[in-house]
């Protein structure tokens, strides 16, 4: 009898635990379910934000338009206190057309687009081209004297690459069971330090701008990364005052190598390119976009989901990231429509210049949740603030840093959710898994330990702020859409939207409701070394 009343006694204490604390709302699931399966309007916000829009590129005009749209759009639903929130970023860059040809040996089309953030041509410019690989500073001056009215390859050739594996793929049970390990930190800060120190003098594009303007070159050419006659254009000369002199331009792997083999001969190609692209200073803040369904309890605590907005321009943005920003819409747009009440506020960001940088997630998290302390080095703080924001100690929270309890990201395709990142916090794991339980028969049944980087999450973690993002099936996102010129709508996949929609909702739904917040790390403090007897320099 003893043993049953303590075996009882046992089951009473583990029913009041947290995962019997973060029980889920099994009805207005069903009518989540019911309103992102048989009425989503997911695909509707996709094809406008690709086909009609396209490419965004951070303070580009199609990126003003889609600040604009997305605001319309969670006014239209019914959302409250929709907004912008302005943080500084630098110059517009739009691209109206460019082309690429060989004339000689012979007529030739060729694969490019213009890298983001150089000047145009300011019509055809035609001439020779010449194989000058040039990698980091110590590359040019072998070069000196040998550019003058040349058309530079700054790209060393690499071999072609054969796929040796399905482009497309989903994970498999097994795939996801690996996932789930606890990844140990490796704490360098010496090379954390050596990190921003590099970052200082890290202006390699502009000194081989004016190394090529001063040499008398035409312009430059560089290399596709990936084979497949893909282009990527991705720039980074963003700032005011750092914008390069010179056209520069990405070609298609197969035709760049086509080039390079001819410059061996005894006589080198010659190739026409032009760009018409223009810049946009009007106003150089970049904007997020917020909106928010308010709670009726738990005053000033707030759930939140995101996703950048922003793309580059080599097709429409679809994969990275309007899927994400249509699944974070579609969210709002099925809560709203169902009329839930939340305990907690719900809101809603799409953030702006994540693939330069984060910009726009940091600036949240560094206005309302937490900061780091100044660098004294005059030359290391006027570094842009995602350069040094891992070497800054101590964090300083911010008087809002406890109000928000938990934010989901969607930053990993079109891929159906597949369950969540955990980011090393054990305490969420049991909570999470009772959030997704209800989605096991839709394949979300994973909540791995393993951080995850890249995105938009990032900074929250890193002041410890429970952010997590999505593990998705990786589809061919990694292998041939992300930032290339294949990314159109064409590649989204409804059913995966659709089912990433009703997960999404129901999540912030059960974290806007749970009696508890979700468990937090500690707040992070300076690390000690992981290995104390590494050799400086070894890492």
């Amino acid at each position: 009898m003893k043993r049953l009343l303590a075996a009882v006694s046992a089951i009473a204490i583990l029913a009041t635990g947290p995962v019997a604390a973060q029980s889920v709302d099994r009805v207005a699931i069903n009518g989540i379910i019911d309103q992102g399966l048989n009425h989503s309007e997911v695909m509707q916000t996709a094809a406008h934000l690709t086909d009609r829009i396209g490419g965004r590129m951070t303070n580009s005009p199609a990126m003003r338009e889609t600040e604009r749209w997305t605001q319309e759009q969670f006014r239209n639903w019914g959302l409250s206190n929709v907004r912008t929130e302005g943080f500084d970023f630098g110059r517009g860059w739009s691209m109206a057309r460019s082309s690429a040809r060989m004339t000689s040996p012979r007529a030739l089309d060729l694969r490019a687009i213009p890298v983001a953030w150089t000047p145009g041509t300011d019509g055809n410019v035609s001439g020779e081209v010449i194989l000058a690989p040039m990698a980091n500073a110590g590359d040019l001056a072998k070069w000196r004297g040998k550019l003058a009215g040349k058309i530079v390859m700054i790209s060393a050739p690499t071999a072609a690459t054969d796929p040796t594996e399905p482009a497309f793929r989903r994970w498999t049970d097994a795939e996801l069971a690996e996932r789930s390990g606890y990844v140990q930190p490796n704490n360098n800060p010496a090379a954390a330090e050596r990190s921003v120190q590099t970052s200082a003098r890290d202006d390699f594009p502009l000194r081989l701008d004016a190394f090529l303007l001063e040499e008398g070159a035409l312009g430059w050419v560089r290399m596709s990364y990936r084979d497949g006659g893909l282009v990527h254009g991705a720039g980074y000369t963003h700032l005011v005052g750092r914008t390069p002199k010179l056209p520069g331009m990405e070609i298609a792997a197969e035709d760049y190598r086509r080039l390079a083999r001819l410059t061996l001969g005894e006589t080198p190609p010659t190739i026409e390119i032009m760009s018409e692209v223009q810049f946009h200073d009007e106003d150089t803040n970049a904007y997020n976009v917020l909106a928010d369904i308010p709670g009726s309890d738990r005053s000033g605590e707030y759930v939140m989901a995101g996703a950048h907005f922003d793309s580059w321009v080599a097709a429409d943005g679809a994969v990275d990231n309007a899927a994400g920003t249509a699944v974070v819409m579609e969210a709002a747009r099925i809560l709203k429509t169902l009329g839930v009440r939340p305990k907690r506020t719900i809101r809603f960001a799409l953030w702006n210049g994540e693939e330069q940088g984060l910009y726009g997630s940091l600036a949240y998290v560094d206005r309302h949740l937490a900061t780091r302390a100044p660098l004294s080095d005059p030359e290391l703080a006027n570094l842009p603030n995602g350069r040094t924001w891992r070497a800054r100690w101590p964090i300083q929270p911010r008087e809002g840093y406890s109000d928000l309890v938990a934010y989901f990201n969607l930053d990993n395709g079109s891929g159906r959710i597949r369950g969540i990142n955990a980011e090393g916090n054990v305490a969420a794991v049991p909570v999470l898994e009772a959030w997704l339980a209800p989605f096991a028969s839709m394949g979300a049944t994973t909540v791995s330990l393993r951080p995850s980087g890249g995105t938009d999450h990032v900074y929250m973690q890193t002041v410890g702020v429970p952010g997590f993002q999505f593990i998705q099936d990786p589809l061919d996102y990694s292998s041939r859409l992300h930032h290339s010129s294949l990314d159109s709508y064409d590649h989204l996949k409804p059913e995966d939207l659709r089912q990433a929609a009703v997960v999404l909702a129901s999540l912030l739904l059960s974290a806007a409701n749970s009696d508890e917040p979700l468990p937090r790390m500690p707040l992070p403090t300076r690390p000690t070394p992981s290995d104390p007897f590494a050799f400086q320099g070894a890492n």
